[in-house]
């Protein structure tokens, strides 16, 4: 039996990899090199459009607890991610580069997967998976539309943050320091006096922005939320943001700095740092302009300046089942942040749920159980979860997850006890030999 998986990012790539490993010869279609998007720069899979990190990886945060799921799980994606590591204290950052060449270079290499370069304009006889991403080409979005009966997806807007070159970043006014000196001190921290901060906000409210078709503020994913739309919210809306001081004291005062914009790595030689919270879409001339009002950053070298993109999501309550497949036709199914998950864990979270539910099925078993109490089975749950009246797109929270049953006060604890008790279904999964 053969599975078509259209799309190579992080949700496809992880879905060919399970179906592959589990003995079923996979074509994956993808578009690059041939055709790219604006927000594409690389012919590589699993390109990271936006961020270099995959966020917190302590198990007291959700975000930590799916990853370990992964990793438990045998994700390629997690693999490719813990080979390509660079120091961002407690959280799982890599090399940009060095990763998309690794899924690509596993994902070409593997005996069961045929890698087709071509535009997919649309839907296949399943069995299939399409994980083509919030930027689908318009072809294949027409075609999703017509197959679900939907003329539009929902929709709204994320941005990237700009990087700048290590060797322009005025260290005589920048120190290393993570927060709290949690790890190693793997970021480098730029503070602003009060008289700084409050000019610098009052230039980026007011910067010019590039014109982004259909854009408003309201339609912004809060996880991805422009800098300069956070600095019309509020004179302190930002240093109550990614430019909190909390945890950091300046070595040259002794004291914690008014507020400070952190840097972190982006490649393993540590020649480029991206600007963290820093999503921005103003015009690259305003970005160079106001950013260079950071006083460390004053002479800073920009190598890619931020973009904003429109990323397209599915209704997925309505149309997709827990293991994100048609909920009229089981043998196709959808992955990625076209389902409504957001973020890079959470996008290969569906993928493998995709992929190894789509296995079961084409082998004649019984999908995998993997319920609420688990981070993977939690996203799943929500995406299809009927009684959603505004769906909109969800980073993995302890919200989703289902309650412990018996009362932890301290929210640390409590969330280590969830976790814990997760952990220990996918280890009664996994000896099964999912």
């Amino acid at each position: 039996m053969e599975v078509k998986v259209i799309g190579a990012g992080l949700a496809g790539s992880e879905a060919a990899w399970q179906l592959a490993n589990r003995g079923i010869s996979v074509v994956l279609y993808e578009m690059k090199p041939k055709k790219m998007t604006p927000a594409h720069h690389s012919p590589d899979f699993a390109e990271l459009v936006c961020s270099n990190s995959f966020r917190g990886d302590r198990l007291e945060n959700a975000v930590g607890l799916l990853k370990e799921e992964l990793r438990r799980c045998g994700s390629l994606i997690l693999e490719c991610a813990e080979k390509t590591r660079v120091e961002a204290g407690g959280c799982l950052a890599v090399d940009r580069g060095g990763f998309s060449r690794m899924v690509t270079e596993k994902i070409r290499s593997h005996p069961n997967i045929q890698v087709i370069e071509e535009e997919v304009t649309r839907i296949p006889q399943g069995p299939v998976i399409i994980a083509t991403g919030p930027l689908t080409s318009d072809a294949l979005s027409q075609a999703i539309g017509e197959y679900f009966g939907q003329t539009e997806y929902l929709h709204f807007f994320d941005a990237a943050a700009p990087l700048v070159t290590a060797e322009s970043i005025d260290m005589e006014l920048a120190w290393w320091q993570s927060r709290y000196d949690r790890g190693t001190p793997d970021y480098i921290n730029c503070a602003m006096d009060k008289e700084q901060y409050e000019a610098f906000v009052r230039e980026l409210a007011s910067a010019q922005e590039a014109e982004v078709h259909g854009f408003e503020d309201k339609n912004v994913f809060e996880g991805c939320m422009p800098v300069e739309v956070m600095a019309r919210r509020g004179m302190d809306t930002l240093r109550y943001g990614p430019l909190k001081p909390v945890g950091l004291i300046d070595p040259k005062t002794g004291r914690e700095p008014y507020a400070v914009v952190q840097l972190r790595q982006d490649n393993a030689a540590k020649s480029v740092y991206n600007l963290v919270g820093f999503q921005t879409h103003l015009k690259f001339g305003e970005q160079k302009r106001v950013f260079s009002m950071i006083p460390a950053l004053r002479d800073a070298e920009f190598v890619r300046y931020g973009v904003m993109h429109r990323n397209t999501f599915l209704q997925s309550p309505k149309l997709l089942d827990r293991y994100y497949a048609d909920r009229r036709d089981p043998m196709v199914a959808f992955a990625g942040q076209m389902t409504g998950v957001e973020g890079y864990v959470e996008s290969t979270a569906s993928g493998y749920l995709a992929a190894v539910a789509m296995a079961a099925k084409v082998q004649g078993r019984q999908p995998p159980d993997f319920p609420k109490i688990t981070a993977i089975g939690a996203l799943g749950a929500y995406i299809s979860d009927e009684s959603i009246g505004h769906f909109q797109p969800m980073n993995v929270n302890f919200s989703i997850i289902s309650p412990l049953e018996r009362r932890v006060r301290k929210k640390a604890e409590k969330n280590l006890a969830i976790a814990n008790r997760s952990l220990e279904w996918i280890d009664a999964l996994t000896a099964k030999g999912i």
